[in-house]
């Protein structure tokens, strides 16, 4: 693979990694400085963060190849606790759908 093809298949993993540190960062300041908007604020941080987890976990799974889901390599265990979590924590969409339940934007 070339420099630009890890480039294309790193971008989307870095771009959801950022947005969960800004996410979860919000969620802190929300806890420290304005309670009232730490519902919120950490309804997107759970959201964003499981979705960047998961989707950071699969890229690395992809990017390993076949040792990437064996026991010589680490990158599985990242893979099934992504997943492991969205079901204890909840979905990404559930928590989406949350959000969108406190903001008046469904239709229920």
């Amino acid at each position: 693979m070339t420099s630009q093809g890890s480039a294309a298949t790193w971008s989307a993993p870095n771009s959801s990694a950022r947005a969960a540190h800004s996410a979860a960062l919000g969620a802190a300041f929300a806890a420290d400085e304005d309670p009232t908007a730490l519902e919120r604020a950490a309804a997107v941080a759970k959201s964003v963060c499981s979705e960047a987890f998961s989707v950071v976990a699969g890229e690395t799974i992809q990017l390993h190849g076949g040792i990437g889901i064996t026991w010589e390599h680490d990158a599985h265990r990242y893979f099934k606790r992504a997943h492991g979590a969205g079901e204890l924590f909840g979905a990404p969409a559930a928590h989406r759908a949350r959000l969108a339940a406190g903001l008046g934007l469904t239709s229920h």
